[in-house]
């Protein structure tokens, strides 16, 4: 039964530390960068990037890709009212790329591995399967999603032993800082250490 732990202003949902998770990357070759009716929900902050270094990125994108971003621009409202990245043609995310036996690749991750934007990738992307929700009293909420393309990646984190929380250090420690990832762990040790 899935319950929320309270850390500081961020309500955190058990699942986060009972699930595990490795993204396999050779299985699903990207493949959430292609399934969805949606783009990756982007900060009002990445909007601003993508718009301001939106040059530095193109070079890695694909005709279409830059097809789309010319029609819709760097970023788009979906049907929930949330900022998103654009879709071509309602499939693959407008900044993916093709590499080798079909691997999905994100150019604006690329670009920034060559020191040519600010922008890692999208917070959302990078924090899978968690998912950030922004409430009315101000709080934040960490909570999982689980989508079927994944099930290699709930596997792999199963067979190693490694809680989704743990997968993600590092885009967790970006997002909310140094002390809110060790609060993670004293919470994984404290309440969830003899159920491993």
């Amino acid at each position: 039964m899935t319950s929320i732990i309270e850390i500081g202003n961020i309500l955190v949902s058990s699942a986060i530390f009972t699930e595990q998770f490795i993204c396999d990357y050779a299985k699903c070759k990207g493949e959430c960068c292609i399934s969805g009716d949606s783009g990756a929900p982007l900060e009002e902050e990445e909007c601003r990037i993508l718009e301001r270094e939106l040059d530095e990125i193109k070079s890695y994108m694909t005709t279409k890709g830059l097809e789309s971003i010319e029609i819709q621009g760097p970023f788009v409202i979906d049907s929930d009212g949330d900022l998103v990245t654009p879709l071509n043609s309602g499939a693959e995310c407008s900044y993916s790329f093709f590499e080798g036996d079909n691997f999905c690749m994100c150019a604006i991750e690329r670009a920034n591995r060559d020191g040519r934007t600010s922008l890692r990738k999208p917070l959302s992307c990078w924090l899978y399967p968690i998912r950030v929700s922004k409430l009315s009293n101000g709080m934040i909420a960490l909570n999982m999603h689980q989508w079927h393309i994944c099930l290699d990646a709930f596997a792999k984190g199963k067979r190693e032993g490694v809680p989704v929380f743990r997968f993600l250090r590092e885009p967790l420690t970006f997002a909310f800082g140094e002390e809110f990832y060790n609060s993670l762990e004293e919470a994984y040790e404290q309440l969830f250490s003899d159920k491993r």
